[in-house]
């Protein structure tokens, strides 16, 4: 039995087709700084989120507005949707 890892519905052979052609376009010796710089371009990106999540709950507790009540039921939506789609993506692994 073969297992394939997949990431964002892309399998193994893909991610590594991927890194060859970013090989080829770029070369070995370019990878590193390109890693680099997606890496603070990463990092800038999640500390800006939490900046913004931090003004957010700021914001509401100044205001009164209770964040976790909010949490709670964002948080089960978004569990009922991942639960919908496995169903659904189940359902479709099981017919192929």
């Amino acid at each position: 039995m073969i297992l394939h890892s997949t990431f964002l519905f892309i399998g193994t052979t893909e991610v590594m087709f991927i890194l060859f052609i970013v090989v080829m376009v770029f070369g070995a010796d370019k990878i590193p700084d390109i890693a680099r710089g997606m890496g603070k371009g990463m990092r800038t990106l999640r500390d800006a989120t939490n900046d913004l999540k931090s003004e957010i709950t700021k914001t509401a507790e100044k205001n009164g507005i209770n964040t976790t009540e909010h949490t709670k039921a964002f948080t089960d939506e978004v569990q009922k949707v991942k639960d919908e789609l496995e169903e659904t993506i189940g359902s479709v692994k099981r017919k192929l």
